[in-house]
């Protein structure tokens, strides 16, 4: 019945967007920050999910191999192999930037600019402008700007990419570096100091003619030497390091390992499933809820120098789940050690993230697997 009833709207012209409703989340590792995220109706997640099926494949054909973020068969990871495909053709320095509030600040003129340069039906064009004008509601009210495509909806990355295209193509035909851009976050990397200068300059005025800014305090440039410092991003640090092996000190490459908010991520979240208000659940709920967490978390870094975090993390887990079942028989830790690592002989089912990792290697996919003897699997420097 709804989806009869929008066709009928859609097809007639009398459809109309309701307002989003706006809520404020916690950034991870970020105490005291918030995002805000818009949460449209069920009936408008329906229609920007049917719009952007039809518009993408469209603005997919003109996205440069720059852009990684939210787009039909990319990953992250895929993008951090740029940089790891770089720097070993010698490319040392980064321009580290971050779009302050880019999908809020994004004009809606400049993006409909954006879209008409692709798509010139009317009535497309006129639902986009009826979903870009819906509007917040925050507090009760109904607030409409002339800017943003506001996080939490379908279509919003898709928006963000189809006007942040414009930096892209600049990027291209000026030629300062290598862009790296993962939606709002992004890279550039240089051969030298004067480069990344120009680049960071470049960039500064690309976004102030699209009506963006880059955010002060996520903007920096980083030359990687090793014994230097290195820089986050999307989730790992990045540092330039030398082999430690016999066969390997002769070598130089950007090792990547989780940051230090990603670590903090991981053990806040270890704590909130092992807390004290859960102990009237089974253990074996709590193990299966830390595995669950443990094997996401591990999916994405397993792809780095990441040995000895996964380690770490690996033991953090293992020493709240016994707090967790010594507060449980109301007994203290020791207790609880005890029966986890000492009587039960698989830790009471919770998983083990040794042999997981797998380091990323120059000029080499991250899609390829590994051989049978463990090629491609290194310890984190």
């Amino acid at each position: 019945m709804l989806l009869e009833d929008l066709a009928r709207d859609l097809k007639d012209g009398s459809y109309r967007p309701l307002a989003a409703r706006r809520v404020f989340i916690p950034k991870p590792g970020r105490p005291g920050e918030r995002r805000p995220l818009s949460i449209p109706a069920v009936r408008d997640r329906v229609v920007q999910a049917a719009l952007k099926i039809v518009i993408e494949p469209i603005f997919e054909a003109d996205f440069l191999p720059s852009s990684f973020g939210f787009r039909p068969r990319k990953a992250a990871h895929d993008a951090l192999q740029v940089l790891i495909d770089e720097s070993w053709r010698g490319r040392r320095w980064m321009v580290e930037a971050d779009i302050a509030d880019c999908f809020e600040a994004i004009p809606h003129s400049g993006l409909m600019a954006a879209i008409e340069e692709r798509i010139c039906d009317r009535q497309l064009l006129k639902l986009v402008r009826s979903l870009l004008r819906a509007g917040v509601m925050e507090d009760g009210a109904v607030r409409r700007a002339v800017t943003g495509t506001p996080q939490g909806g379908v279509i919003s990355p898709l928006l963000a990419n189809v006007y942040l295209h414009r930096l892209d193509r600049r990027w291209q035909a000026e030629g300062h570096g290598v862009l790296c851009r993962y939606a709002d976050d992004l890279v550039a990397l240089c051969d030298s100091e004067e480069q990344a200068g120009r680049a960071l300059r470049a960039l500064s005025a690309v976004l102030g003619q699209l009506g963006l800014r880059l955010k002060p305090a996520k903007t920096r440039i980083v030359q990687l030497r090793v014994g230097g410092d290195g820089f986050d991003f999307l989730g790992f640090h990045h540092r330039l390091v030398r082999g430690r092996t016999p066969r390997s000190r002769h070598l130089v490459f950007l090792a990547r390992w989780p940051s230090r908010r990603g670590m903090q991520h991981a053990r806040e979240r270890l704590r909130q499933l092992t807390a004290r208000r859960r102990l009237l659940l089974p253990v074996s709920t709590v193990v299966q809820d830390v595995n669950a967490f443990l094997v996401g978390w591990a999916g994405y870094f397993r792809y780095g120098n990441s040995a000895r975090h996964f380690a770490k993390i690996q033991a953090y887990a293992l020493a709240r789940l016994a707090l967790f079942v010594g507060k449980r028989h109301k007994r203290g830790r020791r207790y609880g050690w005890w029966l986890v690592a000492g009587r039960s002989p698989d830790r009471m089912g919770l998983i083990d993230l040794e042999g997981r990792v797998i380091a990323p290697r120059p000029n080499r996919s991250w899609r390829e697997k590994p051989n049978a003897g463990g090629e491609g699997r290194r310890r984190a420097v």
